[in-house]
């Protein structure tokens, strides 16, 4: 990169519109949007679409809700020609949806063009021609009275033509290509010039577009030419004034949104933004951008994972797995405090509420999306997140202080495996640390009890395992079950808190008990659970559970257990 970039490019000239009025207006409504998906997004792909995929593409920009969709080139493609008479020739074209083709400024591409639509409902014809200082003196050689000569000529060409097609209604879009890097008085002469050529009224509607053909100011720029435009426009109450914003500086929503502000009633783009270079408006990002704000787009996004999979199969391009609002993992977090917050705020968020869980901007199910991936577990992951998957996917609801500890068994796992955990990874991790400490190299297993009520105590008699295959039978008595489990167990332990709820429905329920306890051996507490059809069994096994986990913890050695147990 240069030193100093200052001596090769030069910074984009602004617009002199001191009482601008569009940086305090409010997007109210949906534009017209016209998709060129089939177009300017079918020239971008690496292989263009065959007949097969534009007719599926176009069936779903329909069922999407599209009202106007541009259809192609024909005049420059063979392929765009049989496209066009086929959806017009087969009546694939509802009633309520306007084709749109289109065609240089040359007098036999206008005539194949309107070879390509002949017997159409309605039809938008589109021409163009590049308007900034560097087409005219480098790539055309024209002078700006030439080229609106050029423009008035075909326009007029183009409306005598038409009018031997009576049962059509014809609808012109004037684009001047590269407006957004052109002289506004150039712009504005040259737009002119096409509304009168084409006599622009409220029988003889058109369509004035104005591009970001190559994006090069801030997208605040580029609503200053738009207010400006819109402000001067001859005859602007027949006009349509729609922009084509291109993504090369990633403002291409930017640029849209702001337009809307500025004047602009409609939008032109890709569903994903695909196009040349880095891309053409998204229009899905933008109306969904209007939904999160309250205004139904007009379009049909119920569905969103299947449009995508549609989009994909057709253009062969894949989805940005953090795409705005579609992206696989758009609507997941892996940050722990992200995690946290979610969990709370779908805890909090009323069903007939305003949508506000924390870093979701929209409730993914108005998508069709699910809850299911919204929270996933990776080394960067915290105990709200753990604990979200654990009870929305097995009704495990741990104590806070227990979310503290499971979740730093959980960080030890994933920094070992190096990948996502997933809830039946969490599940399995629980289930090892919590309920089968015996199993995976623990130093107490339940085996059996039974319990003797007297008139203020219990008395329990409790079969256990330890690791040299011994089964002792301890007794015990306490004001409980739980203390009588810790009496017969004769070790320095504390129990700190007990909880206990149901984790299934019905008649098979199940019970999860969860104990905290403390000693002397170990720094801080310790839990132990354990799932029963029971409720008292679970909880006496919850204290095995944490008392075999306290031995673990205290670094004790086998010979040191035996010791701890002689009383057994």
């Amino acid at each position: 990169m240069l030193k100093h970039p200052q001596q090769k490019y030069r910074p984009a000239p602004t617009v002199d519109l001191p009482n601008r009025r569009w940086p305090s207006q409010t997007i109210t409504q949906p534009p017209i949007w016209l998709s060129t998906d089939l177009r300017d997004g079918n020239q971008a792909l690496f292989e263009p679409m065959n007949a097969a995929r534009k007719l599926a593409l176009f069936d779903e920009l329909v069922q999407l809700g599209f009202k106007e969709i541009e259809v192609g080139f024909p005049a420059a493609s063979e392929i765009d020609f049989a496209l066009v008479r086929q959806l017009i020739d087969e009546k694939r074209v509802p009633a309520d949806v306007t084709p749109m083709v289109m065609t240089q400024l040359r007098e036999d591409l206008i005539d194949k063009t309107l070879a390509s639509v002949k017997g159409a409902r309605r039809v938008i014809v589109h021409l163009y021609n590049a308007i900034a200082p560097v087409w005219r003196q480098v790539v055309f050689n024209r002078s700006v009275d030439e080229i609106e000569q050029m423009v008035a000529h075909h326009i007029s060409l183009l409306r005598q033509k038409t009018a031997h097609y009576p049962e059509t209604e014809w609808v012109l879009q004037y684009s001047p290509e590269t407006f957004c890097m052109a002289e506004l008085e150039v712009s504005l002469r040259i737009c002119n010039t096409a509304i009168r050529s084409w006599d622009a009224s409220a029988q003889r509607p058109m369509i004035i577009n104005l591009p970001t053909t190559v994006e090069v100011s801030t997208a605040n720029v580029f609503a200053d030419q738009i207010e400006w435009m819109h402000q001067r426009l001859e005859r602007r109450q027949h006009i349509i004034l729609s922009v084509h914003p291109h993504n090369d500086r990633g403002t291409g929503i930017a640029c849209a949104e702001q337009a809307l502000l500025a004047g602009a009633q409609r939008v032109e783009g890709c569903l994903f933004g695909n196009g040349e270079r880095s891309g053409n408006l998204d229009l899905v990002t933008l109306a969904l951008n209007l939904y999160s704000q309250g205004i139904h787009p007009g379009l049909d996004f119920s569905d969103i994972s299947r449009v995508a999979r549609i989009v994909e199969r057709c253009t062969a391009l894949p989805i940005h797995p953090r795409h705005p609002y579609v992206g696989d993992l758009v609507f997941t977090a892996f940050s722990g405090s992200h995690q946290d917050a979610i969990a709370k705020g779908f805890a909090a968020q009323h069903p007939d509420g305003y949508w506000q869980v924390p870093y979701l901007p929209i409730d993914p199910r108005d998508l069709g999306r699910t809850y299911d991936s919204i929270v996933r577990v990776n080394s960067q992951s915290g105990k709200g997140g753990i604990a979200y998957l654990l009870e929305q996917d097995y009704q495990i609801r741990m104590p806070r202080r227990m979310q503290v500890e499971f979740s730093a068994i959980v960080q030890q796992q994933a920094d070992a495996s190096e990948t996502e955990l997933s809830s039946h990874d969490l599940r399995a991790l629980f289930e090892q640390t919590y309920f089968q400490p015996m199993q995976h190299g623990g130093v107490l297993e339940y085996l059996d009890h039974r319990l003797h009520p007297h008139a203020d105590r219990v008395e329990i008699e409790l079969s256990l395992r330890l690791p040299d295959g011994n089964q002792p039978l301890l007794r015990g008595c306490g004001n409980g079950p739980v203390d009588a489990t810790l009496a017969a167990l004769s070790l320095p332990l504390r129990i700190d808190s007990y909880e206990e709820r149901s984790i299934e429905q019905g008649s098979g329920a199940l019970a999860l008990a969860v104990i905290e306890g403390s000693s002397p051996t170990i720094a801080g507490s310790c839990f132990g659970a354990a799932q029963h059809a029971n409720i008292t069994t679970a909880s006496i096994m919850a204290v095995i559970s944490m008392a075999a986990r306290v031995i673990d913890k205290s670094g004790a050695e086998f010979a040191s257990l035996v010791s701890m147990t002689s009383s057994l």
